[in-house]
């Protein structure tokens, strides 16, 4: 079903914008270490601020679990925000109250204001309302949506901004959608353009490479792609988890014993390939060796040993595979990339990605490893789309409806 848009609204002079944005980046000694999610919703920002709309922006920092905590205020946000807008924006030390109202009233048009870190409350997350013991509904603030009904009041319109939040039925998510009308921003519709061009539109060959440590939040991303997928390439963590699933000794390495079933019914898909040798070794990565996967069961490693990358023939055969594609989607990385040498997969097949791009080949990216990579290799404008949604992408691939999409559906 189609979604509002923010670009529908001709009339935005004067008009109080609430925006949801995901400014979730890294803070060292005060100062953002990486400006890219924020650099993501300036065309949104200067859209609002030449239509002389007065821009409220909802976001948050980190885990601080319903807790003020001074180190993840969003006063660095702030700052760098404004550096890159080359114009101030005004921080609150708050996200509601009368000195928040006090403050949005004496806004001019086209200023731009950024609230306290919504996740200080207790009410914005379901997951920290349950632990404190509410009754929890998707979207509501404790019981009745205090939170939800009070942020909506601070704004005429509401912007849904953040892709990467979309998944979570939070207050600032879900919430206020309720109360105020709704529509998706510039950076949400583009997100949803390129996932969907995957899912519905694909130009085929279509060919995904899946990797990360943790098995069970892909599962329902392979069940899902595999059904339109020409190939899936599978790296990282996962691997050992299928290895062990069809018999390989595994040693120490990282598994997921809960998912043994479904993930030998996966690895027996015709189109699902796991690697042809792998690099196992000690963590610190000072020993290590490159070990054939044959097609018979064997033990891969010593049971002191772990796997920790794709071996140089997988890579080879990975990166020839991404040649012969129109269309590419990766999450997550393929090997223990944060530790050379098990970083040689994940580099190669994120130059690769690039190198494709270049011909014409449609490329999407997403996961916080995933764009951490690229980000060292100074890929990511090389790639057609990069998605700032790590979970939220996921479970758009998986097929599932995401709460912060669906609430703005016409």
């Amino acid at each position: 079903m189609p979604i509002k848009s923010i670009k529908n609204i001709k009339n935005l002079k004067g008009k109080r914008v609430l925006v949801r944005v995901d400014t979730n980046v890294p803070i060292k000694n005060g100062k953002v270490k990486d400006d890219t999610r924020i650099r993501e919703i300036i065309p949104m920002l200067k859209f609002l601020i030449q239509k002389k709309a007065k821009v409220i922006l909802v976001a948050h920092l980190g885990r601080p679990e319903g807790k003020i905590v001074n180190d993840l205020r969003l006063d660095p946000v702030a700052e760098r925000l404004g550096e890159i807008l080359k114009k101030n924006v005004i921080k609150l030390d708050d996200f509601i109250g009368s000195a928040v109202v006090k403050e949005i009233a004496e806004m001019k048009n086209g200023q731009v204001l950024m609230l306290e870190n919504i996740r200080f409350s207790a009410d914005e997350s379901p997951s920290t309302r349950s632990l404190r013991g509410d009754s929890v509904e998707p979207g509501q603030a404790g019981i009745k949506g205090t939170l939800a009904k009070k942020l909506a009041s601070l704004g005429d319109i509401f912007v849904q901004e953040g892709f990467s939040v979309c998944h979570r039925a939070d207050a600032s998510v879900v919430g206020v959608a309720k109360y105020v009308p709704s529509y998706a921003g510039l950076l949400l519709e583009k997100e949803i353009k390129s996932l969907n061009q995957i899912l519905n539109k694909p130009k085929h060959p279509l060919l995904a490479i899946i990797g990360g440590a943790k098995l069970e939040t892909k599962i329902p991303v392979l069940q899902n792609i595999s059904r339109i997928a020409d190939a899936i390439l599978v790296g990282g963590g996962i691997v050992n988890t299928f290895l062990l699933s069809l018999g390989y000794e595994v040693g120490a390495s990282l598994v997921d014993k809960n998912h043994l079933a479904i993930a030998k019914k996966l690895a027996c898909k015709k189109n699902i390939f796991l690697p042809l040798d792998v690099v196992v070794g000690t963590r610190d990565g000072k020993d290590w060796r490159v070990v054939s996967i044959e097609k018979k069961p064997h033990r891969i490693c010593e049971p002191d040993e772990a796997i920790f990358d794709l071996g140089p023939v997988t890579i080879e055969h990975f990166c020839v595979s991404l040649t012969t594609a129109k269309t590419i989607v990766w999450n997550g990385a393929l090997g223990y990339f944060e530790r050379p040498p098990y970083n040689e997969a994940t580099n190669a097949l994120a130059k690769m990605l690039a190198s494709v791009s270049r011909k014409g080949v449609f490329t999407v990216a997403g996961g916080g490893e995933t764009l951490e990579v690229l980000a060292a290799l100074k890929l990511t404008k090389k790639i057609s789309f990069v998605s700032t949604g790590g979970g939220a992408m996921l479970e758009f691939l998986s097929g599932k409806k995401l709460p912060g999409i669906k609430i703005l559906e016409k």
